[in-house]
């Protein structure tokens, strides 16, 4: 396949880009025939649409989130979704995925001049980047995180090699995963008394930020091998006995693989300890992130078939990470418009 055009048959592409400029015009519309507090409830709902699109098991544990956060957290799932999106799945030549997030980025920092969310949609702000603003503003997120999120997009469309896991870590995983998960904290709140809890909060979103990303590596080496990326570093390669990852034997790839994963294994052990950091209405949603990925993280560690089997989880098995007295609130999600 011609580099330029650098998406695999196998990506999974959900909405092309000409479904989601269509989205974005129409919600656009209807947000700025609106008062502030309509344009807001438009936005949430297209917001919800994205993520129920894209991610079964994050929708779904989404909710059982007070419906005040379960809002914003679906507005920065849908902020960080594009991105992604422009990086991984869109048929375009770097050039153009560069282009795309530069934009992007550049209408963020627009959206932080301006005042309310009607006023970013009327200075071309796109609806989902406006309510996220809207969001750090509610929330006292840092501006700076998601600038840290932009710069490892941009990372992916030229991608480099990593010496060690405290590499990738500090390198890509940060902007990637951690900070997003400081996001959902901003959001999610710390217990009672705040200011001894919330840096304990921001330790276990760090943890499984940092989980969550080195699971997803370990998953998806087959299908980042054909985006010509590899995040495996250099010292789990060599280790697993292996100079060049693209010619490497399926042995050694399935070992460096399960040390991945094994490395994951120890970051969600680390998240659960601190649990009781974050505001008890928000603790489900982030229990049960941990033991969906985690499980996931085992599937990988026992998987026999190496690299030529993906793993998932089966949806019984997310279900049982969540509270039984709550389940009528899953079909009445996807039976809502």
């Amino acid at each position: 396949m011609d580099e330029a055009v650098n998406v695999s048959p196998e990506a999974r592409v959900v909405w092309d880009e000409d479904r989601w400029m269509r989205f974005e015009n129409r919600i656009r519309r209807e947000a700025l025939r609106s008062d502030e507090t309509r344009a807001w409830r438009i936005v949430v709902r297209a917001c919800r649409s994205v993520m129920r699109a894209y991610s079964t098991g994050f929708f779904i544990v989404s909710r059982f989130l007070p419906r005040h956060k379960r809002d914003q957290v679906e507005i920065i799932y849908a902020a960080v979704r594009y991105p992604d999106e422009v990086v991984d799945t869109f048929p375009l030549a770097p050039e153009e995925r560069l282009d795309r997030l530069h934009a992007w980025s550049r209408a963020y920092d627009r959206a932080l001049d301006c005042d309310s969310l009607r006023e970013s949609l009327r200075a071309g702000v796109p609806c989902f980047l406006a309510a996220f603003v809207d969001v750090v503003r509610r929330r006292g997120i840092p501006p700076r995180h998601y600038r840290d999120f932009l710069e490892a997009m941009r990372f992916d469309v030229a991608p480099r090699s990593f010496e060690t896991i405290d590499d990738l870590i500090e390198s890509y995983v940060y902007g990637s995963a951690i900070v997003v998960g400081y996001f959902l904290t901003y959001v999610y709140g710390a217990r009672e008394p705040v200011e001894a809890n919330f840096p304990r909060a921001l330790g276990v979103a760090r943890n499984l930020g940092i989980g969550l990303q080195l699971t997803n590596f370990a998953r998806d080496v087959g299908e980042d091998f054909r985006r010509h990326r590899s995040y495996l570093p250099a010292d789990v390669l060599r280790a697993a006995g292996i100079e060049r990852p693209d010619s490497a034997p399926r042995e050694g790839l399935d070992r460096a693989v399960k040390a991945l994963a094994n490395e994951a294994a120890g970051h969600y052990e680390r998240a659960g300890r601190d649990l009781d950091a974050f505001a008890p209405d928000s603790r489900v949603a982030i229990r049960a992130c941990i033991d969906v990925y985690g499980e996931l993280n085992r599937r990988i560690l026992v998987n026999e078939g190496g690299l030529a089997r993906r793993e998932s989880v089966p949806l019984h098995t997310k279900l049982r990470s969540l509270p039984p007295s709550k389940y009528w609130r899953i079909p009445l999600a996807y039976l809502l418009p």
